[in-house]
């Protein structure tokens, strides 16, 4: 048995009986790991309430390599992320973002990087006003982190650069980026304010000033070419993009 320390965000939790629970947490220096937290319910113990969803603490975990499951000995908690608590919009935004990670990370296999990007992401939702330009941001974070960074500068079919003057662009999911807008083929229709957007956006470039609908339609962008890569939509995609 292996005994281990991290600090992790709680991405998924579940009942396991009347007085443990579950968790999926994703930690810093270890990655996705599945743990129960035995007398996590019961409100005299030590978990005091067990691991709340959108949380982040130092662990103590004993990993079995006969499990599938580790057992969580501590749970320091150490930042709530008030956005999530105070805000509908932030909510769902973090819940999204914490279902991405499930999804596109492999248990065990760490992304520091990305830790601290969901990190950072998960603490600026507490600004209301930039909600929509954070859940962006960490969208196409995950995508560079988990190798499908889209192709943003060149077609991404035929590896020619653009002229640079195009009004409307094509995106297909098969190509992994922007294509030639010829009307025809299994590709989406992209105004060029969004693709111009997300080029800020890999840049690192300030986008205070992006309008809201703009954001918007390169958030949706994102959002169903991830949907193309995992093969299925994300539960908590429906509460991001309620239209959907």
């Amino acid at each position: 048995m292996n005994s281990i320390t991290d600090i992790a965000v709680c991405i998924r939790r579940w009942d396991y009986s009347e007085t443990s629970q579950t968790v999926s947490l994703f930690g810093r220096a270890h990655g996705i790991l599945r743990g129960i937290v035995k007398g996590a319910k019961r409100p005299k113990g030590k978990f005091a309430g067990g691991i709340d969803l959108l949380t982040h603490g130092q662990i103590v975990a004993i990993v079995k390599p006969s499990s599938d499951l580790a057992i969580i000995t501590e749970w320091t908690l150490q930042e709530m992320y008030r956005g999530p608590r105070d805000n509908l919009d932030a909510n769902r935004a973090g819940l999204y973002m914490a279902d991405l990670v499930h999804h596109m990370l492999h248990e065990h296999d760490p992304h520091p990087k990305l830790f601290d990007a969901f990190s950072k992401s998960l603490s600026a939702l507490e600004d209301t006003k930039r909600i929509s330009l954070t859940l962006l941001s960490f969208q196409w974070a995950i995508l560079c982190e988990t190798g499908f960074k889209p192709e943003l500068d060149h077609d991404a079919q035929t590896g020619e650069a653009f002229e640079g003057n195009e009004s409307t662009y094509a995106f297909s999911s098969a190509a992994g980026g922007v294509v030639a807008d010829t009307g025809t083929g299994d590709r989406w229709r992209v105004r060029s304010e969004t693709i111009k957007l997300l080029r800020n956006i890999a840049a690192n470039q300030s986008e205070m000033n992006a309008q809201s609908a703009t954001v918007d339609r390169a958030n949706r962008l994102l959002a169903v070419y991830i949907r193309e890569v995992i093969g299925k939509e994300p539960n908590a995609m429906q509460w991001a993009f309620p239209e959907k």
